[in-house]
């Protein structure tokens, strides 16, 4: 009974709880398969970047020009 109690009283923290769990699961799970497919996470241009010539991006972009 204690059980169903605390549940009654704490559902809305798990179910909150539960969202943001699996909005960190999704998020991850779309960054491993962004990584996979040899996809960039910065977005932003190599040429301003302190690691320019360091990163695969960079070399795929030299070698596509």
């Amino acid at each position: 009974m204690f059980l169903i109690e605390w549940i009654a009283a704490h559902w809305i923290d798990i179910v909150l709880t539960l969202a943001v769990v699996l909005l960190v699961a999704f998020v991850i799970i779309k960054m491993i398969r962004d990584k996979k497919a040899g996809k960039s996470s910065c977005g932003c241009n190599c040429s301003g970047c302190a690691m320019a010539g360091k990163c695969k991006g960079a070399a795929g972009v030299k070698a596509r020009k």
